[in-house]
């Protein structure tokens, strides 16, 4: 299983095992990952587990959709590398991930 390795905007680190399929922020709600919300489930209409994607990890990753981007509009502190952790699927190329939580969700 891949591992996912979450850290918070205080720096704490959290490394847990994603089951390939499942997204990021189901893997973090699994998990108990403190700082994301998930308010609408997973159905990329909030923009509550939005997350940092390492730079090392973007191409990997993928980009956002249209639609993503759209709801990041709503995220609080978005930058370049910023992700919906419902909008990335876990996959095996995805062992060693790391994304950064805000310091808030919208």
């Amino acid at each position: 299983m891949p591992k996912i390795t979450f850290i918070d905007h205080n720096g704490t680190a959290r490394a847990v095992e994603g089951e390939i399929g499942a997204t990021v922020m189901e893997t973090a709600i699994r998990h108990g990952v403190p700082g994301i919300d998930a308010e609408c489930g997973g159905a990329c209409a909030c923009a509550t587990c939005h997350v940092y994607v390492d730079d090392a990890w973007r191409e990997a990753a993928g980009a956002p959709s249209s639609m993503e981007e759209d709801m990041l509009d709503f995220a609080f502190d978005v930058r370049p590398n910023s992700r919906l952790s419902c909008q990335i699927r876990v996959k095996a190329e995805l062992d060693g991930l790391v994304v950064t939580t805000p310091e808030r969700q919208a």
